[in-house]
C-alpha cells in the first residue's frame, strides 16, 4: 500500500480553527515536522483541509 510523507512548511496562525484541529489530527504541531501515513480517504481529506500549509510526497 501507498504511504503519503506529510511535511508542515508554514504556520497555521492566522488560519481557522477547523484547520489548526486537522493539523492536530494529523500530529503536526510545529514547523517542520514529519509524518507518514497509509494512503487512505480519511487520511486525504484531512490533508486536503490544510494542502496550502503542507508539502506532501508519496513513499512506495
Amino acid at each position: 500500500m501507498m504511504r503519503l510523507k506529510v511535511k508542515l512548511v508554514k504556520s497555521p496562525i492566522g488560519y481557522p480553527k477547523d484547520q489548526k484541529a486537522a493539523l492536530k489530527a494529523l500530529g503536526l504541531r510545529r514547523l517542520g515536522r514529519e509524518q507518514v501515513f497509509e494512503d487512505r480517504p480519511e487520511i486525504r481529506g484531512q490533508i486536503e483541509k490544510v494542502r496550502h500549509l503542507l508539502r506532501v510526497e508519496v513513499v512506495e
